[in-house]
């Protein structure tokens, strides 16, 4: 890619920039957000058509028009933001905009060389299933089998380790190194410096839209790195756990939960917590073991089959988002552009989208028009959201832009309850930083935090507590102190200390009160 460059009205991407790949490596690109990668590998996937440029595949020079010009010279793209279609099984997603497949699908062949591409490269999901019954990281997975199906061997990963745990990170770093070995070419797309020197050849960093340099990964350290992502030194530094502090009394109580997954599968098995007032209580988990379930029904997006859920002392049990919103609870959902932004439309209505019927946004039924521009500006100027008007679409942010607004609009309330999922996912160090600090004046303000994170590192930075969810069960509780990767790793992975699996596993024996008659057997 020689010359590249890309405007969006007064917004310049990027500003001639010069990349190259190579077979047989790992390029990895790096930047903040908004530096101008996601842009830059649409250009390479036929997505965006370059303002000027050229681009050559094995030395010839290629017009990408359209994603099918760029899978059918082998390159393909998976987005931080999948392009799935939720009602279409992992079998026809993949097939979908394939052409010469006739009238009738031969489904066993599909779902045979599908199963044959997942055993290859550890990239296992059921061809049947349907895309809204997957977690995250199951779906990325449909989208690196549906390249690799269609023959792709330049592969771009915008931040492919994000929806993942630690240890499917390492999985997935080793699938890499295997594939660039057998001579494919991948791009790696990461805020993870670390994770970017593990598997990296070359290093290409990008700021504000143009290159800075590109070098090999044995040369690099990641605190150099840093310095050339961002012109300064980053800022680190995190909010830790309460240590002395005094919490105040229970705000969010959860009482046997249980809920069902998409699938009708038991999602929650009698899920019991209590967050107290300025406590922050974190949730580890390998995904799918029923993180999302206990999110969406604190905040009203699922309903539960037993147990129930208070909120300040307040039953909000089956409770609707908007009851749940106005009962306290705000909501930093798993993927922002899904669930927490509507990616067509502007900056304002997005920042209004949970006060939009209450003063002084509006009157009545009525809008506000010059109060919902003076709010909109507000959080943009508090919450420091990168955008050239708020009348620019959100869906021209950059990923970590669309989470500060996101951010900003569910704090803005001063909510008693923040549920917040994986908040930093897809945002580069700088952003992370800023929403560690926002958390971190929540909880002390007094908000009750229910954090669910597969970034260990991050719980145990922001987390009073850590508790563990294995197969929609609350296996373990632990002071952050206690909570050590290694002991996290094993909970997650079902592994609980024998003397608690023996209580676990002994029937339940209840005593009777004075004067009552023999104790019950069964709890």
């Amino acid at each position: 890619m020689r010359g590249i460059s890309k405007r969006f009205g007064d917004v310049v991407a990027n500003d001639d920039i010069t990349f190259d790949a190579r077979p047989g490596e790992v390029h990895a690109l790096i930047g903040e957000n908004g530096a101008g990668k996601s842009t830059l590998m649409s250009i390479l996937a036929g997505l965006y058509r370059p303002d000027a440029g050229t681009i050559a595949v094995d030395g010839l020079r290629v017009q990408l028009k359209s994603p099918r010009d760029a899978i059918e010279r082998g390159i393909g793209m998976v987005y931080q933001h999948f392009m799935l279609v939720d009602t279409l099984t992992v079998a026809e997603n993949v097939l979908l905009g394939l052409p010469g497949q006739g009238f009738v699908l031969d489904a066993a062949s599909i779902e045979r060389r599908l199963a044959e591409l997942a055993a290859r490269f550890g990239l296992e999901v059921e061809p049947d299933a349907h895309i809204w019954q997957l977690s995250v990281g199951e779906q990325q997975r449909v989208e690196i089998l549906r390249l690799l199906y269609r023959g792709a061997r330049i592969l771009v990963l915008d931040e492919p380790t994000a929806v993942l745990t630690p240890r499917e990170a390492d999985g997935l770093i080793a699938t890499l190194r295997r594939m660039a070995a057998n001579g494919y070419c991948i791009v790696f797309i990461s805020h993870k410096l670390d994770e970017v020197l593990a598997v990296a050849d070359r290093i290409t960093v990008l700021r504000r839209g143009r290159t800075v340099t590109t070098v090999d990964a044995a040369d690099a350290d990641r605190h150099a790195l840093a310095r050339m992502m961002v012109e300064r030194p980053p800022d680190a530094a995190t909010p830790g756990p309460a240590m002395d502090r005094v919490l105040g009394g229970p705000v969010l109580e959860i009482d046997g939960l249980r809920a069902d997954s998409d699938r009708g599968a038991h999602a929650l098995n009698g899920v019991s917590l209590t967050v107290a007032a300025g406590e922050t209580l974190g949730i580890a988990g390998v995904a799918g073991n029923g993180q999302r379930e206990l999110a969406e029904v604190v905040t009203g997006l699922r309903w539960s089959t037993g147990g129930r859920v208070r909120v300040g002392g307040s039953d909000v049990t089956g409770a609707s988002p908007a009851r749940a919103a106005a009962a306290g609870v705000a909501h930093i959902p798993e993927d922002r552009l899904a669930t927490g932004l509507a990616a067509t439309l502007p900056v304002e209505d997005n920042a209004i989208l949970r006060d939009y019927a209450r003063k002084p946004l509006a009157r009545g039924p009525f809008l506000v028009p010059r109060a919902i521009a003076a709010f909109a500006d507000r959080l943009i100027g508090r919450y420091d959201v990168k955008t050239p008007s708020r009348a620019t679409r959100v869906g021209a942010l950059s990923g970590g832009n669309q989470q500060k607004l996101l951010i900003a609009r569910e704090l803005s309330g001063e909510p008693a309850v923040i549920v917040a999922v994986h908040p930093t996912r897809g945002v580069d160090i700088g952003a992370t930083a800023t929403i560690h600090g926002l958390l971190g004046e929540q909880r002390e303000r007094g908000a009750a935090t229910l954090l669910i994170s597969e970034d260990l590192d991050e719980l145990r930075a922001l987390s009073d507590r850590i508790g563990v969810l294995y197969r929609g069960r609350l296996v373990e509780t632990l002071p952050v102190a206690e909570a050590s990767i290694e002991r996290l790793g094993g909970l997650m992975a079902g592994v609980v200390d024998p003397a608690i699996q023996a209580v676990e596993a002994a029937p339940v024996v209840v005593a009777p009160a004075p004067g009552a008659g023999a104790p019950l057997a069964d709890g």
